[in-house]
């Protein structure tokens, strides 16, 4: 069999050819290697899962809304004050700051498609624990705590996946319908609990209605909800195994049954047609460390990053716990006007999340044509040579004068009590600014942080609740010292000046500052393999002595 030696090869034939003579054969030119897919997920795909996203986000904002409207029927039941069962919604919001910490970082080691099913299992169980619950405070206690628990670790889970499926220069699209569909919650929360606490004379229903969301929501995972994890799929490439695959997966090789419908794993796999693939490095397990997120907070880009967003959190957080008093006292609107005031701010959330998904698209592609840079949709940007800071601020300053306005404005309308159409259109705009900034900075930490997304999204979680409680706790204070106007005012100029200087800062030095966190974390882990290797071969060593 003949074969082609590459010309600087010494030859050990015997039989040389002549320099002078031409090769009878001409050299082939290798082929160059097509780049490898960032994912092998379909459209059909990523649209089924960002559907099943949007679906789950609505777990948390729906328990916490749905509770609002029963809780004087809470007091009655339960045999105690309305201040005692108050005591259970500052309960789910503490630990609606701790499941991201704990259940994020555990998605990026273990994978997304098993925390899904522990917290969902988690919910489903703690609401069947409510809805049968007869007259313990302490089991409402307890069981809205590991409600909350299960709930609230969905939201960053979820930035995780849309970061494994979608290349950065597309996460806005599936971002925006993602947090849309999740910001429906806190509007349809309150009328679905009071309408049937109105309807069915009791409160159990409510409960119970959570239980048949989250049966829905757990079926609906485990049958269909695909592996995505790039730790443990790599681009899609290596089929799920074990727990990780589908329910339906799992079925049909059970049944033993394989038609012409393949299940997404299985799709995944036929795709990847045995070429090499983004496929997943072999390490050993170890339990993720709950408290990374936290490290998080205290580098200079992110902190940046985490204020912008946790800030336009608790000021909304501030606009939302406003309402009741406001229209209540000025406007004199009994209880149903006053639910029906939430409905303007969250259609400004609403289509503030859409609206912000495709426009974080266009500043990517603008940000690319400005620096000449193509975009690479296939095997994904590398972020270490982009400016993403400066794509995902992009259009920042023009809405920041526009917040500081419109906040102001609130503050002032509802202190000379001007028609009550005017703080309602203001609220609506208001939550749209505040779910653009919310939603940019909060992906944009996922983008820098592609190792660990859901990780990323947790100290976001952390820093939102952490400062939306400290913003309701001084709110009634500084509303009675300064009066509303004064109040909105001066919350519109720490807002809208300190995240307006947070911009500038992300935009001029934040890519350098992300480059010197790469290059100390880099190191570091570089030192922590090292000796972790050497602490393997003293075992490999002792082992094999002992067997001497």
């Amino acid at each position: 069999m003949s074969s082609i030696t590459p010309p600087n090869t010494l030859c050990l034939s015997s039989q040389r050819p002549s320099p002078a003579m031409p090769s009878s054969t001409p050299p082939t030119a290798t082929p160059p290697s097509a780049p490898t897919p960032f994912t092998t997920f379909t459209v059909r795909h990523k649209h089924l899962i960002a559907s099943l996203l949007g679906f789950t986000s609505l777990a948390s904002p729906l328990t916490a809304t749905i509770y609002l409207p029963v809780i004087p029927l809470l007091s009655a039941h339960f045999h105690t004050s309305i201040q005692a069962i108050n005591l259970t919604i500052t309960l789910y919001i503490i630990f609606q700051a701790l499941s991201p910490a704990i259940f994020a970082t555990l998605s990026d080691t273990l994978g997304r498609r098993p925390i899904f099913l522990i917290t969902l299992t988690l919910y489903f169980l703690a609401s069947l624990g409510l809805a049968l619950n007869r007259e313990s405070y302490a089991a409402l206690l307890v069981l809205r705590a590991l409600q909350s628990l299960g709930a609230s670790a969905v939201l960053a889970v979820g930035y995780g996946v849309i970061a494994d499926v979608c290349v950065p220069a597309e996460r806005g699209k599936m971002q925006g319908f993602f947090l849309a569909a999740g910001n429906l919650g806190p509007c349809i929360g309150p009328v679905i609990g009071g309408w049937v606490a109105l309807g069915s004379g009791s409160l159990k229903w409510v409960f119970w209605c959570l239980v048949i969301f989250g049966g829905v929501a757990l079926t609906a995972i485990g049958w269909v909800f695909p592996e995505t994890g790039r730790n443990v799929v790599g681009n899609g490439n290596v089929q799920a195994k074990g727990w990780k695959r589908t329910w339906w997966a799992a079925f049909r090789d059970y049944s033993g049954k394989r038609g012409a419908i393949m299940s997404i794993d299985e799709h995944k796999a036929v795709r990847g047609g045995g070429e090499e693939s983004d496929k997943p490095r072999k390490r050993r397990f170890k339990i993720a460390n709950p408290l990374a997120c936290l490290r998080i907070i205290f580098w200079r880009d992110t902190a940046l990053a985490l204020w912008i967003s946790a800030s336009f959190y608790a000021i909304w957080y501030c606009i939302q716990a406003s309402i009741p008093p406001i229209y209540k006292d000025i406007y004199s609107f009994n209880e149903i006007e006053i639910g029906l005031c939430y409905l303007t701010g969250g259609a400004g959330v609403i289509l503030g999340g859409y609206t912000t998904g495709k426009m974080m698209d266009r500043n990517y592609k603008i940000t690319a044509r400005e620096i000449g840079h193509t975009i690479d949709r296939i095997a994904g940007d590398d972020m270490n040579h982009f400016p993403i800071e400066r794509a995902r601020a992009r259009g920042s300053w023009y809405l920041l004068g526009v917040f500081i306005c419109a906040l102001a404005g609130y503050g002032w309308a509802v202190k000379f009590h001007v028609h009550p159409s005017i703080p309602l259109t203001l609220q609506c705009l208001i939550g749209f600014i505040c779910t653009f900034f919310l939603q940019v900075f909060n992906a944009l930490l996922v983008d820098i942080f592609p190792e660990s997304p859901s990780t990323a999204a947790a100290s976001g979680n952390i820093t939102r609740c952490a400062l939306s409680a400290l913003a309701i706790a001084v709110l009634q204070p500084l509303v009675e010292c300064l009066g509303r106007g004064w109040y909105f005012t001066s919350l519109s100029i720490v807002g809208g000046i300190g995240s307006a200087a947070a911009v500038c800062a992300v935009q001029r030095r934040g890519m350098k500052w992300r480059s010197l966190r790469l290059s100390k974390t880099t190191r570091s882990h570089a030192i922590e393999d090292s000796a972790e290797l050497v602490q393997i071969r003293r075992l490999d060593g002792k082992s094999e002595a002992s067997e001497l």
